[in-house]
């Protein structure tokens, strides 16, 4: 949008591009119609100029053939006074000659002139003719330029006149909202704009939308969830048409204001989550801001296939979208009966590879077991190797005890023992050794 000042009245007033671009031509009428005038003055000031000069010419030309004429006649007359009285008759006879060249010379003179003046009146006619044709282009251009002008008032009058009308709509449905919002609490505000896109959406659901799914989208099981999701079909059950909405509006008298673009990277986290093609936030926040208030809002270069709208472009938005899409259903449809086409060999390959992986996982079960298996094995030979050990250790132990044994005797027994000594022999006295 682009503000004018009014020259006149000093209002200030905003009209869109093509508005813009019409008063920008009425501008650049006027620049040429000042060119024109300033062209005209020119060729008004050069017809003059080149009359006075051809008139200068002419008087140059008479009065230098005067000139020469009179200095001839000079000449003959000193020539005539330079004669000497005896030569009368000569001199009666030359003066004779002289006069006739003389006449001649003065006929010559005014046939001489009066060539002239034909020639300088030849050239002043053409000069005219040419200063009225260019007259008369002088008049067709101004008629133009006229016309020009009207054709100009009446295409500001009617930017003006849509403007003023567009200014009235978006301003009493301004207030409207305002009004709204002032009688309702921050929980309602946001569910009666859920609400009127959702009445406006059924109004025509049955007529213009008859294959469409507009329902809330209530799957938060990713941690997020939008406001609508709209999916549209062909009568055959060919989606050619997805669109995540998201609606925001606030209180006036909220504290903290929010902007559009504090919504937009969650909009397109959820358009990507649900496999949404677009992504639309409806809002009514930043009411001051005319980006928002022109109209849809592409705002693709933050997000892919991203807009922004007020309420009531919710409809139109959905249309145009529509229509643009509706170019694809062929090649959408061709997609759909080739992967119902290949569908068989799709679940071939698709049980083909369950197979493959149940197999895999088989034979990785079997070989861990057949590992473990031969673990235990060689842990039991080392274990018996373990007990093999240690029965040839107590083997050998057993061996060593009895030679021990076998080398045991009474007088080892009581080597350096005094005492046993004397018990022994007692025992041997007496018989019972």
């Amino acid at each position: 949008m682009r503000e004018i000042k009014c020259p006149k009245c000093g209002e200030v007033f905003t009209v869109d591009e093509s508005g813009y671009a019409a008063i920008l031509n009425q501008v650049r009428d006027a620049e040429f119609h000042k060119e024109l005038h300033e062209r005209a003055a020119q060729l008004e000031v050069q017809k003059n100029n080149e009359l006075k000069l051809a008139s200068a010419q002419a008087q140059m030309e008479k009065e230098k053939s005067v000139a020469e004429l009179r200095h001839e006649n000079e000449m003959l007359k000193n020539k005539l006074s330079e004669l000497g009285k005896d030569k009368d008759l000569e001199k009666a006879q030359e003066a004779a000659k002289l006069q006739q060249q003389i006449e001649q010379l003065k006929a010559q003179v005014a046939a001489g002139d009066k060539d002239k003046i034909i020639a300088v009146s030849t050239a002043v006619e053409a000069q005219k003719d040419s200063l009225m044709q260019k007259d008369k282009e002088i008049a067709l251009l101004q008629s133009k330029l006229r016309e020009a002008e009207k054709d100009s008032l009446l295409q500001v009058q009617n930017v003006k006149e849509n403007y003023e009308i567009q200014l009235k709509n978006q301003k009493e449905q301004l207030e409207y909202y305002r009004d709204l919002k002032a009688k309702l609490s921050t929980k309602m505000v946001g569910e009666t704009l859920e609400q009127h896109c959702e009445i406006e959406f059924n109004r025509l659901r049955a007529t213009a939308f008859p294959y469409a799914y507009f329902e809330k989208d209530n799957d938060a099981k990713s941690g997020s969830k939008g406001d609508y999701v709209y999916r549209d079909k062909t009568e055959d059950g060919v989606e050619f048409l997805s669109i995540m909405f998201e609606m925001k509006n606030e209180m006036d008298t909220t504290a903290t204001k929010h902007k559009n673009e504090d919504f937009f990277e969650k909009l397109d986290k959820d358009r990507n989550e649900k496999g949404c093609e677009y992504a639309v936030l409806v809002s009514l926040l930043e009411a001051d801001n005319e980006l928002y208030n022109a109209g849809i809002v592409d705002v693709s270069y933050r997000y892919p296939k991203m807009y922004v709208i007020r309420p009531q472009f919710f409809i139109p938005l959905i249309t145009l979208l529509k229509n643009a899409s509706l170019g694809s259903v062929e090649y959408r449809r061709q997609v759909v009966e080739y992967r119902s086409q290949n569908i068989d060999i799709t679940n071939f390959e698709e049980k083909l590879g369950t197979f493959k992986e149940q197999v895999a996982k088989n034979y990785r079960l079997a070989g861990e077991q057949f590992r473990d298996a031969i673990d235990e094995i060689d842990k039991s030979i080392a274990h018996l190797n373990k007990v093999k050990d240690a029965l040839l250790s107590s083997e050998r132990n057993f061996r060593l005890a009895n030679d021990k044994a076998q080398d045991l005797t009474i007088k080892r027994l009581t080597y350096n023992n005094p005492t046993m000594k004397k018990k022994f022999a007692e025992l041997e006295d007496k018989g019972e050794w």
